[in-house]
């Protein structure tokens, strides 16, 4: 299945029902709307871009997003989403590398974009941009052609290397669609289902699961931030049933006064990037008396593959991330790509339909974590006898704060261009609200300010260079970085012993 021909098909069978809410903008789609201005940006796509060409978003959530996430597939274009909370740097070298031809943009971002090189179009253009579709739709002959081949690639999604590049995932129409089956088969999307996600749509874990609810003809209340306190109205108002949360996010929603109005409304929750502990189950539980369901998944997977149940929300496996949805294959391997015994340690991996089509412009990357239609996930892990994926811990240099992937190396190699400092590790310690802090560990130089005076100055020298999460929250001073026997900065020994000290 084609991404543009969900719309359609929900289109035909529920022209005038809801598809399409956005609380903050006062906007309201049904998926005849959508349908038609995805027909129309499609046909102003196809006159201003060349066929296959990319085309970037840079906004937060909003309706314009989700046409845009149809519509530049639909035309037989690629829609590259930047996230929105980026330094304009970073926005510039990932539009060069994707080879970008126009930019749709936040009428706030986009002075940030201009005299780039490339053409932006601000939302507050859309009207008009809508209309030149329209225009050239009704003086066409024939319509634009898209694509007739579902390996075709829809969405170019960047994310955080370990080697500190960001990499361009490659994913295809065949491979969003099955990822978005996989999910409808553990979380299944009744006929009654509204759903509300905060997610950011520049991440796969918000951009499939909007398309996914509309392969079931279902709304989605799209918010463009999350507001624990604004969430109980937003659910009483819309009869939202179920929502899409960090496990801090529901840790803040417990915390709000109205959040005993749930109960009885919430059916579900969908929680990831990390396990939910047993007091925060309860807590939710309690107050909730909703289901929760867990998913395990990356950007390269089109989203999540391994589940965990509401009713496998049991003591006892608890600390599982789940078990492969259909037609998912997992193995624990070693750097051979040999399978390791079962329940031992060794990196996750995955074959499936929904596996990305490699990596944009990287053949090295490409050929280290793909084989044989097998993706290693840079994640460590374990299978026990009954098929239970346990994550044990990130093989990657990553730090996931706020639900952003923040490349560890990356931010090292910014703070050491600074003179003061010698050596440098950058590691995540836990964080009762973000998960994880963005904690540099380093050895100052012999000739160097006092160590108030570098901390200041390495963070302004991450501010003027780095987006914001990416910002070191913590800088601790050591005389020397613990290696491992082959040299190598133990990274683990290190987050054993700051992590004690966060408490």
């Amino acid at each position: 299945m084609l991404l543009h021909e969900i719309l359609r098909a929900a289109a035909d069978r529920a022209a005038d029902d809801i598809a399409l809410i956005c609380p903050e903008d006062g906007v309201e789609l049904t998926f005849g709307q959508l349908d038609a201005q995805c027909e129309s940006l499609a046909a102003a796509v196809a006159e201003r871009v060349s066929p296959g060409g990319r085309v970037a978003i840079v906004a937060h959530n909003r309706a314009e997003y989700v046409v845009a996430c149809y519509a530049v597939p639909r035309a037989g274009r690629v829609l590259v989403p930047l996230n929105p909370r980026l330094h304009r740097n970073e926005w510039v070298d990932l539009l060069n590398r994707s080879g970008t031809e126009l930019v749709l943009a936040d009428p706030a971002l986009a002075p940030e974009l201009a005299g780039r090189e490339r053409p932006v179009v601000t939302f507050d253009e859309w009207d008009a941009l809508l209309a030149e579709g329209r225009a050239a739709a009704a003086s066409a002959p024939t319509a634009p052609t898209g694509p007739s081949d579902d390996r075709a690639l829809a969405w170019l999604l960047f994310t955080s290397g370990s080697t500190g590049r960001p990499k361009g995932v490659r994913l295809t129409h065949r491979s969003l669609t099955a990822g978005m089956r996989t999910t409808l088969a553990r979380r299944p999307v009744l006929a009654d289902t509204v759903f509300l996600t905060p997610f950011p749509l520049c991440h796969v874990a918000g951009a499939y699961q909007v398309p996914m609810h509309h392969m079931r003809a279902r709304p989605v209340v799209l918010v463009r931030k999350y507001d624990p306190a604004a969430l109980p109205v937003l659910v009483a108002r819309h009869g939202v049933t179920n929502m899409s949360l960090a496990p801090t996010m529901i840790d803040a929603l417990l915390a709000q006064d109205g959040v005993a109005r749930l109960r009885g409304r919430l059916r579900g929750i969908g929680y990831g990037a990390s396990p939910i502990s047993p007091e925060l189950l309860r807590r939710t539980a309690d107050v909730l008396g909703c289901d929760l369901g867990q998913g395990y998944g990356s950007t390269e997977l089109s989203g999540n593959a391994v589940f965990l149940t509401p009713e496998e929300h049991r003591p006892e496996l608890l600390s599982a991330a789940g078990r492969p949805g259909p037609g998912v294959e997992l193995r624990i391997i070693d750097d051979a790509w040999a399978d390791v015994p079962t329940g031992q340690v060794g990196e996750i991996a995955v074959r499936a339909e929904q596996v990305c089509d490699g990596y944009w412009e990287d053949p090295e990357a490409t050929d280290e974590a793909f084989r044989d239609a097998w993706f290693r996930t840079g994640d460590l892990g374990r299978l026990d006898d009954a098929g239970y994926l346990y994550v044990a811990d990130r093989k990657k240099d990553i730090v996931i704060s706020g639900g952003e992937n923040v490349s560890a190396r990356e931010v090292e190699s910014v703070l050491r261009t600074h003179p003061g400092v010698r050596d440098v590790a950058v590691i995540g310690i836990p964080d009762a609200r973000w998960g994880e802090r963005v904690c540099a560990v380093v050895v100052p130089a012999d000739a160097r300010p006092s160590e108030a005076e570098l901390e200041d100055e390495l963070v302004a020298l991450c501010r003027a260079r780095l987006a914001g999460f990416k910002i070191p929250r913590v800088v601790h001073f050591v005389d020397e970085l613990p290696a491992t026997g082959t040299g190598k900065v133990s990274k683990p020994a290190l987050r054993r012993r700051f992590a004690t000290a966060a408490g």
